[in-house]
């Protein structure tokens, strides 16, 4: 049913404005628990798009809209983590690919291996880190490019990009030299 067919705009609009004024601060709250700080208010203006469009489902009631805009969000946090887990391994996908993947049955076994700890390291990272890593080497785009693609500045982006290499050099540095457990039971680095 569309907003339309229920009555005049103006008292939807009205309707959507006394839900959003009642309802805010408690479903950013819930995103906040949720998501890191600074993606709680997208997934709030998601919810409250979600509720615009869809107004006239919306229970009357302010506790029973807040319980029904929980729901939405929930389903939005739910289909961000499962496109999150697709990019992911798309990610590793690409990469085993550019490894492996068109040099046949003479793999070097040494290739093999370090594409492995290159894997566990990049699952390793953050998706900022991967993003940015992704855009430059994978995407082949130069700093500022990928800077106007993430809405930030060159130097934001070189800064990024230089964190995430880092990153990446700790994360293969610490799968060469996997810690190992003593016998007294504390852990210590591999030497060899």
């Amino acid at each position: 049913m569309s907003m339309d067919d229920t009555g005049p705009p103006d008292e939807l609009r009205v309707r959507f404005e006394t839900v959003y004024d009642a309802t805010y601060a408690g479903v950013l709250r819930f995103a906040q628990r949720r998501v890191h700080p600074s993606q709680a208010e997208d997934v709030v203006a998601d919810v409250f798009t979600v509720a615009w469009r869809r107004i006239v489902d919306v229970p009357q009631d302010a506790d029973e809209a807040r319980a029904w805009l929980f729901g939405v969000a929930r389903r939005i946090l739910m289909a961000a983590h499962r496109a999150e887990g697709r990019r992911q391994a798309l990610n590793v996908r690409i990469a085993d690919e550019q490894v492996t993947g068109r040099l046949g049955s003479g793999v070097d076994s040494d290739l093999v291996l370090h594409h492995v700890d290159l894997v566990r390291a990049w699952r390793r990272l953050s998706p900022v880190h991967q993003e940015s890593l992704a855009l430059v080497i994978w995407d082949d785009l130069t700093s500022p490019q990928a800077a106007e693609v993430l809405g930030i500045s060159a130097v934001a982006f070189r800064l990024r990009l230089s964190r995430a290499r880092g990153a990446l050099r700790r994360h293969l540095e610490a799968g060469a030299h996997p810690t190992v457990t003593s016998p007294t039971g504390l852990q210590q680095r591999s030497t060899t």
